[in-house]
């Protein structure tokens, strides 16, 4: 049913994917000698009036897209719970991977020993917070799960 709780976990975690185009991953770190922001869609470096793209991330925009329709995807497959539950943990699994991709894009392109905390931006926070609502579903859908074989014993 699409008006679960878990539907709306769901939902919450692929908007907070597609949150990763507005908040950067990192900023106010030096590339190429010039003050830059990196987000997943690629490298921003601060010119005189704009800042201005200089290296894409393309393969890592897509992914980003794909990843946040997953959830969305999910939400549909409310009638058959136990796929359903072993999808959300594939796509837990997936979200690692991804974070993973992440963290490479940015160790490859700087010096992440230069890093201070006031350098990570709030993209580095939606990966986790979107892997918690995903546990906050599965819990929510084996609790459905276990109030409708409750219910078969009693018929």
């Amino acid at each position: 049913m699409l008006q679960r709780i878990q539907s709306i976990y769901l939902f919450l975690a692929g908007l907070v994917i597609f949150a990763l185009f507005l908040f950067p991953l990192v900023h106010n770190v030096s590339f190429a000698a010039m003050p830059s922001t990196i987000t997943v869609t690629g490298v921003y470096v601060q010119g005189s009036v704009q800042q201005m793209h200089v290296k894409p991330f393309t393969a890592l925009a897509i992914a980003t897209v794909i990843v946040g329709l997953l959830p969305i995807v999910l939400v549909f497959l409310y009638g058959n719970r136990k796929r359903q539950i072993l999808l959300c943990y594939v796509y837990i699994f997936l979200l690692f991977g991804y974070t993973y991709w992440q963290v490479q894009s940015i160790k490859e392109l700087l010096d992440i020993s230069t890093f201070k905390v006031g350098n990570f931006g709030i993209g580095v926070l939606l990966c986790p917070i979107s892997i918690v609502l995903v546990l906050m579903a599965v819990k929510a859908i084996q609790r459905d799960e276990k109030l409708v074989r409750s219910a078969d014993r009693l018929r």
